[in-house]
């Protein structure tokens, strides 16, 4: 359940949520710690667990195995540290709240496997505001807003590369102006239609729930999203105040209350300061005292607290106590709504393990490029598409290369030119240009010069930035790579697809005229990437430099 939706509708979005700035009793919301905060990853130890804790069985295999699920969990939300147990399997499993993926019109696209057959994996981590319990309420304030849809405050694209050797985060500021898709609510069936105006993306939870907001992303980047997790307020203090303590680093001494004593309360000296709990929740949702005041430099203290905790979790050993793990694992299970294919905890165990794999050095996280649109942003034409386009070719964002194995020759040799059956299909289409016409027949007809004499000109459209050759079985494999040579592909083109029968030619974005390859469809546009990167503010997994600048005024 995502708590009571009482139809009143969403105010102006931007005046409530996880704002450190809209309590309407300043005094009061330090009096009680509170702290609204985003997603807080938080995970436990990279090995297995110390033996001992009340409720273990006999044997030590049994033992090592008490707090496995632990990982999935925490790790997941923390970007992969964790590891430990599997008690309270079934008690775990009933108390997880599952709801429905993708709520949109447009069903999501599958991934394209690279080279070597491997798949990235994406994950969108959602901060809700739902003031739906009394903790809830307590954290939250703005007593207004209780009980009101909630809004997704804090939006993260987590994405591991299909290597696993990198790991890239990307953020879209909750007041970032779009248009909202078709989506229906699952509980209730109401539909909610596509916005014709721009609205700011984080009412997008309360147009149906978590699905809708994957929805709204995948219709702006494009990107397959395969999970989102959502966590709330009470959720995020009990897995903070868990972990222990995570270090920090502002400029100058600093107090997040301003002279209508709207604020999230911080107050920390100079320097670095261990934080743990509420106050940890203050530092993640402070935007008063941050950098300029705006929820952009919110966002980058949260980039900085998440590299911090990865850090700190790697070389501590504050989560090897049972019983505090078992404490921590009921309280994030209570806090958490996952999609319906994540419905066991057996399932987020083996997703921490996957994302466990990634050392810090090779985390990134940006915020996505944006401009000025009034008193919100828009995203920035260019950069922010290139930084989804590089998710969606999983490109790392930290620039290092992949450890992608190169294409090998395949062992079934290739047919006689003449006897490949190829399938061409146009793939041109793009919102700014359209599609360029006749095109499958234009590569159909330079196949054919070329000896691919069964080449034919498929009307079925897969719209795709760039061209690729596709096969389904390994027997074909040879074939594919026979096509690509013959037009000048570069070697990664080709893959291997379950959606097709034979070898199928999609001709992208990047060859809408001529009968040659162009070569500069293969280069990097480095440069471009270098300004994306800039804007987008990345920072890090080791970069312990980090520090929080202090706004005027807010130093005591």
């Amino acid at each position: 359940m995502r708590g009571v939706r009482t139809r009143r509708g969403v105010r102006d979005a931007g005046e409530r949520g996880w704002d450190d700035s809209l309590y309407e009793d300043g005094a009061a919301g330090a009096a009680h710690g509170t702290t609204s905060a985003p997603v807080s990853p938080a995970s436990g130890p990279a090995g297995p667990p110390r033996q001992g804790g009340s409720g273990q069985r006999r044997g030590s295999r049994g033992k090592r195995r008490v707090l496995r699920w632990v990982a999935s969990v925490l790790s997941l939300l923390i970007l992969g540290t964790a590891g430990a147990g599997y008690l309270y399997y079934r008690h775990l499993n009933s108390i997880l709240k599952k709801e429905e993926l993708n709520l949109g019109d447009k069903p999501m696209a599958g991934h394209q496997v690279n080279a070597a057959g491997q798949t990235p994996l994406n994950i969108l981590l959602i901060g809700s505001d739902a003031r739906n319990s009394d903790e809830n309420k307590r954290l939250g304030g703005a007593k207004d807003t209780f009980d009101s849809p909630p809004l997704a405050d804090v939006q993260m694209l987590l994405h591991l590369s299909a290597d696993r050797s990198n790991i890239s985060v990307i953020s879209m500021p909750r007041d970032t102006l779009l248009k909202m898709p078709k989506c229906t609510d699952p509980e209730t069936g109401e539909v909610y239609p596509a916005t014709t105006n721009l609205r700011m993306t984080n009412e997008s939870l309360g147009r149906g729930g978590p699905g809708c907001t994957v929805a709204t992303w995948y219709e702006l980047t494009g990107i397959t999203i395969d999970h989102f997790m959502m966590i709330d307020f009470s959720g995020v203090v009990s897995m903070a105040d868990a972990i222990g303590g995570v270090p920090v680093c502002v400029t100058d001494n600093v107090e997040s209350r301003n002279p209508e004593g709207k604020g999230s309360g911080l107050k920390l000296e100079k320097g670095t300061t261990y934080i743990k709990g509420e106050q940890a929740l203050q530092w993640l949702r402070t935007r008063y005292g941050f950098e300029d005041g705006t929820d952009l430099a919110r966002t980058h203290a949260q980039h900085m607290y998440m590299n911090s905790m990865v850090r700190e979790l790697k070389k501590s050993t504050k989560l090897s106590d049972p019983n505090k793990l078992r404490k921590l694992a009921e309280s994030a299970t209570r806090a958490l709504t996952v999609d319906q294919r994540l419905d066991t905890v057996k399932k987020l165990y083996d997703l921490g393990e996957e994302l466990k794999k990634v050392p810090a050095a090779r985390i990134t996280m940006a915020t996505m490029p944006w401009i000025p649109q009034g008193g919100r942003v828009l995203p920035k034409p260019g950069e922010a598409e290139l930084l989804f386009k590089m998710v969606r070719e999983d490109t790392p964002l930290d620039g290092k290369a992949s450890k992608k194995q190169k294409p090998k020759a395949s062992k079934d040799p290739a047919a006689p030119d003449a006897e490949i059956g190829i399938m061409v299909q146009n793939g041109t289409y793009t919102d700014a240009l359209g599609a360029a016409t006749g095109r499958a027949a234009a590569v159909a007809g330079v196949l054919a010069q070329k000896g691919f004499t069964q080449a034919k000109a498929d009307t079925q459209r897969n719209p795709q930035e760039r061209t690729t050759v596709y096969f389904p079985s390994v027997d074909l494999e040879g074939d594919a790579q026979a096509v690509a040579k013959s037009l000048g592909l570069p070697t990664g083109s080709v893959k291997k697809s379950t959606d097709v029968s034979g070898v199928t030619l999609v001709v992208g974005a990047d060859w809408r005229t001529g009968s040659t390859y162009p070569k500069s469809a293969a280069k990097d546009d480095g440069k471009d990437k270098d300004e994306a990167l800039k804007s987008g503010r990345a920072l890090n997994g080791e970069d312990t430099e980090a520090c929080m600048e202090v706004q005027p005024g807010f130093t005591w």
